[in-house]
């Protein structure tokens, strides 16, 4: 049996736990109210923080190319929080059912503003009514996007592709005038970039169009997808389907060094002289060094300008759109042709004329890209 005093220590220590369990408890509440309100303020920072910017979210569709690259880091230059931007970037892989999803997630984060660089032309009439209802407006660079209604996009910023390919096949109908060759003896295939791209349509237009007005054979038409690899397959096929061929005419610069390759391990000669047998390799782009340093060897003998670097023209959109300004709706880029042959020196398209940028090394070095 306990005696009286030792159930009066016992109900001391107990009532001592309890208190100190007590404490204990008051600390820990304390402790979590203290790290609650600390990641409440933590997220409220953040808010305030992301408010100070204009949020941009960027649908890049791809990185299949020298030119994407160039084009990406144009843009990411230009969008930097130095200058009161933030960049939200997504890389759709090359397939428009990325692009599709990350519109929507820029559309649930709500950006102030969209920017997209299409994969293909065609589907986009849904996934912009759902921006334009949220009402963020959407700027389409590069390539264009087939709209049934187009207030469903702010404004566009790019190259004329159909012009890039129209000097370029006005470039060659001039070479082979000024060296007396006959248009009958011009037998071209044409390596084609991503069908249904805004690049491959208008290069493509611009070279069916001449050949048909010039009486030149164009021998085929494949897709070498704006890669290299691509490029390399296509051309190894096509020299075994035709031996004539004497003009290679690709759609960008990586699937003319695809081309290249294939046309060299083939054991056959590349250049500018068709007439001796050479073949002669046409290409757009102008973006890597490697490609203008081709056109010096005359192993790209000409080369249509297309200019990545949106960045700049992007942000000065937004500028005037956050400025209560409309923009143009269509902007198109001023761009050059290249060749290190002085045969042709000026083109006319249109009524317009062109000057031939004959390439030296200082001209290389002084390009921004």
């Amino acid at each position: 049996m306990i005696d009286k005093e030792e159930l009066l220590r016992r109900t001391a220590v107990k009532k001592s736990f309890a208190i100190v369990m007590f404490l204990i408890l008051c600390i820990l509440a304390i402790s979590c109210d203290s790290s609650f309100s600390s990641k409440e303020e933590t997220v409220n920072v953040e808010d305030e923080i992301s408010d100070e910017y204009i949020v941009v979210g960027f649908s890049q569709l791809g990185a299949e190319s020298d030119w994407r690259s160039a084009n990406t880091e144009s843009m990411k230059a230009a969008f930097t929080t130095a200058d009161g931007y933030k960049l939200i970037f997504e890389d759709g892989q090359q397939k428009q059912t990325n692009q599709i999803t990350a519109i929507r997630t820029f559309i649930q984060q709500e950006v102030d503003y969209i920017v997209l660089a299409p994969v293909t032309e065609t589907g986009w009439d849904t996934v912009l009514q759902e921006a334009k209802d949220a009402g963020i407006p959407v700027i389409i660079v590069d390539r264009m996007v087939d709209v049934s209604d187009e207030s469903l996009f702010t404004c566009w910023v790019g190259s004329d592709f159909e012009l890039e390919g129209r000097k370029m096949a006005e470039w060659l109908k001039q070479y082979t005038l000024k060296e007396k060759i006959d248009p009958s003896f011009i037998h071209i295939v044409n390596i084609q970039g991503t069908i249904g791209a805004s690049a491959q349509i208008g290069r493509t237009k611009g070279l069916a169009d001449a050949a048909r007005e010039n009486g030149w054979s164009l021998l085929a038409e494949v897709t070498g997808d704006f890669t290299q690899a691509k490029g390399k397959e296509v051309m190894e096929s096509l020299l075994k389907q035709y031996d004539d061929i004497n003009v290679v005419y690709c759609e960008n610069d990586n699937e003319a060094f695809g081309a290249i390759e294939a046309i060299e391990e083939a054991g056959r000669k590349i250049g500018s002289d068709i007439a001796s047998g050479e073949i002669m390799v046409l290409s757009f782009d102008g973006v890597k060094k490697e490609a203008m340093e081709y056109v010096l060897q005359d192993k790209i003998t000409c080369i249509a300008e297309c200019n990545p670097l949106h960045g700049p023209r992007v942000k000065a959109i937004i500028e005037a759109l956050e400025a209560g300004v409309t923009p143009d709706k269509y902007s198109y880029v001023d761009e050059e042709i290249y060749s290190a042959s002085e045969v042709v020196s000026s083109l006319k398209v249109g009524e317009t004329t062109y000057d031939v940028i004959i390439l030296t090394h200082d001209i290389i070095d002084q390009r921004s890209y």
